[in-house]
């Protein structure tokens, strides 16, 4: 019986550790942003539930993407950080995407190195020992590597945790009931793996912007009247 458990116990530590990652009390800041959704919502974009379908497929396609290259290949090798930092930095052309890219991987970064010390701290402190802007993508497959979460596993949460912020925003907006974001939620799984199976492999060189509308409602995001969130 010892053996067995003995056996067990590194799936069963991932797979908590996954659970730990996708809780909604993980705090890394995620919620405080909208992706643009607030942006589209007040400029009539996102009215209906069918237009928020529409907004959810083309962020999940956006990114697979972009988010995907990225931190898959900061996940096969941390010391191109500085390479793929720098990249997403020159593809996300919108300061408002930008700023929330730079913030969020900071707070992703800064939260797990004081959660998973052992894991992250060094890799923390080589990151900002090189001056890099921290941009999420890269950072979060760096940092999914070094708490030793396999990269399709580290793919299928962040489409997971892009999906949940967008639907959370939602439901701060009005745009969804609790109950309706759960079930879309639940309908756009398909969708995810289907994000998952054509972008899972791309590389950084395959970075696209597959929802430029998307992209330009939300870079007016600073200039809206009344804002609840930061982009």
């Amino acid at each position: 019986m010892s053996e067995l458990n003995t056996a067990a116990a590194p799936g069963a530590t991932v797979s908590w550790l996954l659970l730990q990652l996708s809780d909604s009390a993980l705090p890394t800041g995620g919620f405080a942003h909208s992706g643009g959704l607030e942006a589209a919502a007040q400029q009539g974009e996102v009215r209906t539930a069918a237009d928020l379908r529409r907004f959810l497929r083309d962020a999940l396609w956006q990114a697979g993407h972009c988010t995907l290259p990225l931190a898959s290949a900061a996940h096969a090798d941390a010391s191109a950080l500085p390479r793929l930092d720098a990249r997403a930095d020159a593809f996300l052309v919108s300061r408002v995407a930008n700023r929330a890219s730079r913030t969020q991987g900071r707070a992703f970064l800064d939260t797990c190195a004081r959660i998973f010390p052992a894991e992250v701290t060094s890799l923390r402190e080589s990151a900002r020992a090189a001056g890099l802007l921290l941009h999420h993508a890269p950072i979060a497959g760096a940092v999914l590597r070094a708490l030793g979460v396999e990269r399709t596993h580290a793919q299928q949460l962040l489409l997971s945790l892009a999906l949940r912020g967008l639907l959370f925003a939602a439901v701060r907006l009005g745009v969804a009931g609790t109950h309706e974001a759960q079930r879309m939620q639940h309908e756009l799984a398909p969708a995810m793996d289907e994000v998952l199976a054509a972008c899972g492999d791309l590389t950084e060189d395959a970075l696209a912007q597959t929802a430029p509308l998307a992209d330009l409602f939300g870079s007016t995001h600073d200039r809206l009247y009344s804002r609840l969130f930061q982009s």
